[in-house]
């Protein structure tokens, strides 16, 4: 909409609307062309959308144009130093101030003169979380996926740029698992919903559709229970079932419990130091606030597995689940319509 050259080669636009599918990803889309054919026919192709693969990070990488260790936001659940571990997404106040704690101006701060509308659920409209990663922009709210395509029509005739999010198939795909009927029928419903939107868009609006992670069927017998041997020397288990973080009690070493837990896994997961992780680059350049709230090791989880420190936790009913290094959770669509097609 700046009329500037881009990493993505997007042609400039009069207006633009960017709709965030929750739990889209690239590889779940492709087995389910079929059900979706104006998404899977598009053009735009896919993209690593950022790791971990779970929705704190990377809603707030892609409204700042940054990677976790720069925006602050490293996980699902995350070490907030000297308080414990709180979810990134619910639990906000105190030292999570989403005014500081989410480190980057977000793009609609960096445009104020650029009319910027949010489209989510009206419960959404205060939270903590949209505070941190949307602040800049007004929020419109709709209850109903057809409810905030109505809204996102609507906005894209006022030339802005339209953020529009549908949180429906992540949270059918963590109940029932992205194999399910009932995630099918929301793809289709959700198609049919964008394939209404293209045609009304205006003359000179672009419309990208993409996602934040993939996703991971994972029944009971992928379930790994830490065994107690393993516990000695953690202090906070932060991240979640697929990528766990660990954060060390004194007197432990990261290198001594990597090497713990690589015996026991295998090839099981990715086992990773805080250093390993920060030198690969997995997380952007690391900021010196935010470094306490990384693990100092990480669990990633390959193939269909998750791993629980609690035989009980209520967790394991979710079959859905992602945050690991898979490309099947990574990797999200990229696909271009109306004036970026």
């Amino acid at each position: 909409m700046r009329g500037e050259q881009n990493p993505l080669g997007l042609p400039t636009v009069t207006g633009a609307v960017v709709l965030l599918v929750d739990g889209l990803g690239a590889a779940q889309l492709g087995q389910r062309a079929g059900h979706a054919r104006t998404l899977s026919t598009a053009g735009g192709g896919s993209f690593d959308a950022g790791f971990p693969s779970t929705t704190a990070v990377a809603l707030a990488s892609l409204t700042t144009g940054a990677l976790a260790g720069e925006h602050g936001l490293v996980g699902y659940d995350a070490l907030v130093p000297g308080e414990g571990v709180r979810n990134q997404l619910r639990d906000w106040g105190g030292s999570m101030d989403p005014a500081l704690w989410q480190r980057m101006p977000t793009l609609f701060e960096q445009q104020p003169q650029q009319p910027s509308i949010v489209i989510s659920e009206p419960k959404h409209a205060t939270s903590g979380f949209t505070h941190a990663v949307l602040r800049g922009a007004e929020y419109r709210g709709g209850r109903t996926i057809a409810d905030r395509f109505a809204l996102a029509e609507r906005a894209a005739r006022e030339r802005a740029l339209v953020y529009l999010y549908v949180p429906e198939l992540d949270r059918l795909g963590h109940e029932h698992g992205w194999q399910s009927d009932r995630w099918v029928g929301a793809l289709e419903q959700l198609d049919a919903h964008v394939r209404e939107l293209v045609a009304a868009l205006p003359r000179g609006t672009g419309l990208v559709v993409t996602a934040d992670h993939g996703m991971v069927d994972v029944d009971a017998s992928g379930h790994l229970i830490v065994p107690s041997e393993l516990h000695g020397g953690i202090a906070h288990v932060a991240g979640e079932p697929r990528c766990l973080q660990l954060h060390l009690a004194d007197g432990a070493t990261a290198d001594d419990v990597a090497h713990a837990w690589r015996a026991w896994l295998g090839d099981a997961a990715w086992v990773a130091t805080q250093q390993d992780v920060v030198e690969a680059g997995w997380l952007g350049t690391v900021h010196p606030e935010v470094a306490p709230r990384i693990g100092d090791v990480f669990i990633a989880a390959r193939g269909r597995r998750a791993i629980y420190f609690d035989e009980s936790d209520p967790a394991r009913g979710m079959l859905g689940q992602h945050g690991s290094l898979t490309p099947d959770e990574l990797r999200v669509p990229l696909r271009r319509f109306g004036a970026f097609a």
